[in-house]
């Protein structure tokens, strides 16, 4: 199975080989599952083989071919692996070998991997769902990190920006703080604070990390780096770069292989 990316909203998957990132931390839960051999360095500790990471912890991976999966704490998967950790910044997925990679097929890169995910998930105690990403079904039922409802104006923002995944994205210049807040009909101090309360995290690091997740959408899809950029409202290629390797400490240079 050849290197593949897949977005979702709240989920970033990626397949591939030859995984080396740099010491970084992110505000994303992430499960590393190598299928050969795989080193996860944990705040000084090192860790083998499969592996789920708390939100906001410092880590570096070396992994020679394997999945990555980086899941916003705030969706409905995130709250579950949330529960798995237990507070612990890491925790090993036992009960889950290394796999091998000449026995997950062909994998259509459209879709997203369901059945080559299903052991890890069974390991991990959580059920298949199609509301892995935020839940926006039919009322204010998305299940925030403090266990209750999300607010409504919330709701809607977190809804605007999940119709941009399959479709252009939408690009940042529309979203700064006041113009988000005066289309809520919030005050820009009553916006900053709500959104941190309902969403655990405040809204600038929130959007950037979307915005990354539709750059590398964009660069899957064929795009360049350069266009990318513009679409997602860095100010150039460069920027998008140092702002991807602060994030996920690989170079975007280095990430492309696993986009093809």
């Amino acid at each position: 199975m050849g290197p593949n990316v897949w977005t979702l909203p709240g989920i970033l998957l990626f397949y591939g080989s030859n995984f080396t990132a740099e010491w970084h931390r992110h505000n994303a839960l992430q499960i590393v599952w190598p299928a050969k051999l795989g080193l996860t360095d944990v705040e000084g500790q090192q860790h083998e083989g499969a592996l789920l990471l708390a939100a906001e912890v410092e880590h570096q991976l070396s992994m020679e071919e394997g999945w990555v999966m980086l899941v916003e704490p705030q969706s409905t998967l995130g709250v579950a692996l949330a529960e798995f950790l237990s507070g612990e910044p890491a925790r090993p997925i036992d009960k889950l070998e290394s796999f091998c990679s000449q026995e997950q097929g062909d994998i259509q890169q459209s879709a997203f991997p369901r059945d080559q995910l299903v052991p890890l998930f069974k390991a991990l105690g959580i059920e298949w769902g199609i509301e892995w990403g935020i839940k926006l079904g039919g009322g204010n039922d998305f299940l925030a990190s403090g266990g209750g409802s999300l607010d409504k104006r919330i709701h809607q923002l977190v809804q605007k920006l999940n119709a941009c995944f399959g479709a252009d994205c939408l690009k940042p210049d529309a979203w700064r703080a006041a113009e988000v807040a005066s289309e809520l009909a919030l005050s820009e101090s009553r916006f900053l604070h709500l959104f941190r309360r309902e969403m655990n995290i405040a809204w600038r690091p929130y959007l950037l990390w979307r915005r990354l997740q539709c750059a590398v959408e964009e660069i899957h899809r064929g795009g360049t780096a350069t266009e990318a950029a513009y679409h997602t409202g860095f100010s150039d290629s460069a920027h998008l770069s140092r702002t991807f390797r602060s994030q996920f400490g690989m170079t975007l240079r280095d990430a492309k292989s696993i986009f093809r």
